[in-house]
C-alpha cells in the first residue's frame, strides 16, 4: 500500500514538475481567456498610439494651417478611441479576473483534499497551513494587474522601432533607457527575493502562533500565560516586520528609481528632439511624439518593477503549491464496491504516523468476524491510537493490510466513510448545526438517519435538551458544549449510516454513568446488527461489551486469554490491572470489602460467564464510584467499585 503522502525523493525540482502539470493543466482550462486578453492587449497597445499620433497632426499640421475644422475632426476622432481603448482595458481587465477565478474554481477541491490528507500527520499540523493561501496568492495576481506587463511587454521592441524610424538618435536613447530600466528590475529581484522569501516564512509562523494561543485560550488564562504568550508573538511579529520594512524599503527605493529615470528620459528625449528640430532633422511633432511613444515603451518595464513583490510572492507560492500537489497525489478511480460485511482482517500490519522514522505498530495481526466487538489496551505509547486510525483508513499502513470483507481499505475510495465510523481520541465538532455534524455534512442526509443514529446512541434526549434540538449552533470545535457533550454528538456522527465497522479511540474519558450505559447499549446494538466494533481505552469499563480484549505488546495485539484463562479479560471488564505475566491463579483478588471471592471455576470459565447486566453495572459503579454492597452487584463488581485504573 501506497503512504499517505510521497516522501521527498529525488530533486525538488522534480517534485516542481510533476506539481506543476496540475498547474499548467488548471490553467490550460483557461486558454481561450488567455488569447481573448492577448487580443484585447493587441487593440489596447495600438490604441496607445492614438496619443503620439494626436501630437504629430497638431503641431505638424494644424499649428501650421491654422485650421480649426481640422482640430475640431482630430478631437473627435481622439476621444473615440480613448473611448474604445478604455472600454478595451476594461474588457482586458474582466477576462483576466475571470481566468483567476477559473484557476482557484479549478484547484481549490484538489489543494483542500491534499492539505486534509496531510493534516493527519501530527507534524504536518505543527505546521502553518499554506496551501489554500497560495492558491489565493495565485487567484490574485492574476486578476490584478501584474499580467498586463507580460502583454505589453512586446510591444516594447514595436514602440523602439517607431522611434528609429524617426530618427536614428531617438531610437538609440530609447534603447539606452530600456536597458537602465531592465538593469535595476534586475537589481530588484537580486535584492529582495531572499527577503521575500523570509518574509513569508516569518509570517506564516507569526500566524500559527497566533492561531494556537487562540485556539488554547483557557490554558493561556487558566494558567497567567498572557504575559510570556504576549512575549513570544511580539518577537514572531517584530522578525516578520523586519522583514517586511526591508522588502518596502528596497522595493521603494527601486520603484521611486525607476519612476524618476524614467520622467528623467522622457525629458531627454525631448531635449535630444528639440535639438534635432533646431538642426532641421526631425519636425516639432516628431519631437513631442517620440517622447511619448518612449513613455508607452518604458512602462511595461516600469510597471514589472512596480509589481515585482506581487510576482515574487506568486513565484514562491506556486512553487509551495507545486510541491504540496506532487506530495499528495490524487486518489486514482476506484470501480465502487457493494457494501461490505463487517468482516476485519488485519496481516502483518506495520503503521506509523506519516513522515516518522519507527513504527509503533508492528506485524500486527487480528481477525474479528461480524457481530464482534474488540477491545484494544495497553500502556501509554504503546501503539493504539496508532491501529486505531490505520482501522479507520485515517492512516495507510507502511507494510500488510486492513481489508474489510476481503477488500482493502483503500479500494473502497471516497466511499469508505460510508462502511467505517470513526470516533478519534480528540473529539472534535464544526459549525454548523448538531443534526449537520451527526450527518458528516451530507448533503442527501435524511432527518430519520439523524435521530436515528442518536437514538441508537442514547444522545436523544441530551439533543433535544439544547436549544434548537438538532438545529443548535455548535461553534467551531463545538465550545459552546460541555466535553461529555461534544463526545455524545460525535459517538452518534460515528454509528451515523450503520456503518459496518466502528472504531473508538477513548469512547468514556468524558462520559458520565448515562453516557458509560449509552455506550455500551450502542455497541450492544450495533452487534446485533451484525457490525463490528473496536474499542481503544484506558477505562476498562469501556470493554464491558467486547467479546475479545487485546494487549498491545511490542507493537502488536496480543489476546488477553492466549495461552490462559479468561481471567485477564474478566480482569480488564471488571476493572482491575491486569499483568501479562501474572499467574492465572492470581487473576482474581480478594474484592472489596462486604464481597465475595469469586470461584475458581468462575475465574477461570469464559468471558461470557460475567452478564451483560453485570458488566454494565461494573462500568457505572465504577465511573459514578457508588459504595452499594458487593454481594448486590456480582462477584466481578466488587473489584470494580472505586476503581479507574489505566494498564
Amino acid at each position: 500500500m501506497l503512504p499517505l503522502f510521497r516522501k521527498r525523493s529525488g530533486s525538488l525540482s522534480d517534485e516542481h514538475r510533476h506539481g506543476g502539470k496540475e498547474i499548467r493543466a488548471a490553467l490550460a482550462e483557461s486558454r481561450r481567456l488567455f488569447v481573448s486578453c492577448g487580443l484585447f492587449s493587441v487593440a489596447v497597445n495600438l490604441l496607445m498610439l492614438t496619443g503620439p499620433l494626436f501630437m504629430l497632426q497638431v503641431y505638424d499640421r494644424v499649428l501650421t494651417s491654422r485650421s480649426e475644422a481640422t482640430l475640431v475632426a482630430l478631437i473627435g476622432i481622439v476621444a473615440f478611441l480613448f473611448l474604445m481603448m478604455g472600454v478595451l482595458d476594461h474588457a482586458r481587465a474582466r477576462v483576466m479576473a475571470r481566468a483567476g477565478a477559473r484557476l482557484q474554481e479549478r484547484l481549490d477541491s484538489r489543494v483542500l483534499r491534499a492539505v486534509l490528507s496531510r493534516a493527519v500527520s501530527p507534524a504536518e499540523r505543527a505546521r502553518p497551513e499554506t496551501g489554500l493561501r497560495d492558491l489565493d496568492t495565485i487567484q490574485r495576481f492574476a486578476s490584478g494587474p501584474g499580467p498586463f506587463a507580460f502583454f505589453d511587454a512586446p510591444w516594447t521592441p514595436i514602440f523602439l522601432f517607431a522611434l528609429f524610424t524617426f530618427h536614428w538618435m531617438l531610437g538609440l536613447l530609447a534603447v539606452f533607457s530600456g536597458l537602465l530600466l531592465l538593469l535595476i528590475a534586475l537589481l530588484n529581484q537580486l535584492g529582495t527575493s531572499r527577503i521575500q522569501g523570509e518574509a513569508g516564512e516569518a509570517a506564516a509562523r507569526s500566524a500559527h502562533f497566533i492561531e494556537q494561543m487562540r485556539a488554547g485560550s483557557e490554558t493561556v488564562q487558566g494558567l497567567g500565560m498572557q504575559d510570556a504568550v504576549v512575549s513570544r508573538s511580539r518577537a514572531l511579529r517584530g522578525e516578520m516586520l523586519d522583514r517586511l520594512l526591508s522588502i518596502s524599503d528596497r522595493n521603494g527605493l527601486f520603484s521611486v528609481t525607476s519612476r524618476t529615470l524614467r520622467l528623467f528620459l522622457q525629458s531627454m528625449m525631448l531635449g535630444l528632439g528639440a535639438w534635432l528640430a533646431i538642426q532641421g532633422q526631425v519636425t516639432p511633432g516628431i519631437m513631442i511624439a517620440a517622447s511619448i511613444l518612449l513613455g508607452r515603451a518604458l512602462a511595461p518595464i516600469e510597471q514589472a518593477v512596480m509589481q515585482w513583490p506581487s510576482f515574487q510572492r506568486t513565484l514562491a507560492a506556486r512553487r509551495s503549491l507545486a510541491t504540496l500537489l506532487a506530495e499528495t497525489p490524487p486518489e486514482p478511480d476506484r470501480t465502487e464496491l457493494p457494501a461490505p460485511r463487517a468482516l476485519v482482517e488485519v496481516q502483518n500490519l506495520v503503521v506509523a504516523p506519516p513522515g516518522a522514522k519507527t513504527a509503533p505498530v508492528r506485524g500486527a495481526s487480528l481477525k474479528l468476524e461480524p457481530g464482534q466487538a474488540a477491545g484494544i489496551a495497553g500502556p501509554s505509547a504503546s501503539g493504539k491510537s496508532t491501529l486505531a486510525r490505520a482501522l479507520a483508513g485515517v492512516w495507510r499502513p507502511y507494510g500488510g493490510s486492513v481489508r474489510l470483507d476481503g477488500a482493502e481499505l483503500e479500494h473502497y475510495g471516497d466511499t469508505l466513510g460510508r462502511y467505517v465510523g470513526y470516533l478519534p481520541q480528540e473529539v472534535v465538532l464544526f459549525e454548523g448545526t448538531v443534526a449537520q455534524n451527526i450527518a458528516r455534512f451530507s448533503p442527501d442526509a435524511s432527518d430519520e438517519d439523524v435521530v436515528d443514529a442518536a437514538k441508537r446512541t442514547g444522545g436523544h434526549e441530551m439533543i433535544l435538551g439544547l436549544q434548537g434540538g438538532y438545529d443548535f449552533q455548535v461553534s467551531a470545535g463545538g465550545a459552546a458544549l460541555s466535553g461529555g457533550q461534544r463526545q455524545r454528538i460525535a459517538m452518534a456522527r460515528a454509528f451515523y449510516g450503520s456503518p459496518a465497522l466502528v472504531v473508538m479511540d477513548e469512547p468514556d474519558s468524558n462520559l458520565d454513568a448515562d453516557g458509560t450505559m449509552a455506550l455500551a447499549r450502542a455497541v450492544e446494538g450495533h452487534k446485533k446488527r451484525g457490525g463490528t466494533v473496536v474499542i481503544v481505552a484506558h477505562r476498562h469499563g469501556a470493554f464491558a461489551q467486547c467479546d475479545i480484549v487485546y494487549l498491545m505488546e511490542n507493537g502488536r495485539p496480543v489476546p488477553a486469554t492466549s495461552g490462559r484463562s479468561s481471567a485477564p479479560v474478566r480482569q480488564l471488564q471488571s476493572g482491575r490491572r491486569y499483568r501479562p505475566g501474572q499467574p492465572a491463579r492470581q487473576a482474581v483478588k480478594k474484592p472489596a470489602a462486604g464481597g465475595k471471592v469469586a470461584a475458581p471455576a468462575e475465574a477461570a470459565g469464559s468471558v461470557r460467564s460475567v452478564s451483560r447486566e453485570e458488566q454494565m453495572a461494573a462500568a457505572i459503579a465504577r465511573v459514578t464510584g457508588s459504595r452499594g454492597r458487593a454481594g448486590e452487584r456480582g462477584p466481578a463488581v466488587g473489584a470494580a467499585a472505586n476503581r479507574d485504573r489505566p494498564l
